[in-house]
């Protein structure tokens, strides 16, 4: 998914095999087979049987979707609870976003 968001893979790009994939990321094969038909159930991957593996056409808006989706209901939560447990104001992160944003902040 970071890879299409970051525009790595664009619409209708062939993307690596199972197996190559597997390689380059150090998992089980069976983990990306995984992945890859959830992304496809989500209509991001399509498959060309014997040919492999690509980008769908609609794969930027949904995994952006998705992403978003799962930022909200998982992350968000998360990051209000820290904030809270360190005492830190909204503003204080806002003003540490402009400034890795500005590239100071790493």
């Amino acid at each position: 998914m970071e890879k299409i968001l970051s525009r790595s893979w664009k619409e209708e790009d062939r993307i690596p095999s199972v197996r190559d994939m597997a390689v380059s990321i150090q998992v089980n094969p069976n983990t990306v087979m995984r992945s890859y038909t959830y992304l496809q159930d989500m209509g991001i991957l399509s498959n060309q049987r014997g040919i492999g593996y690509f980008i769908g056409k609609e794969a930027f808006s949904e995994t952006l979707r998705l992403k978003k989706d799962s930022f909200i209901r998982q992350d968000l939560p998360q990051f209000f609870k820290t904030l809270d447990l360190l005492g830190m104001k909204l503003a204080e992160v806002e003003s540490l976003y402009i400034d890795y944003k500005k590239g100071e902040v790493k």
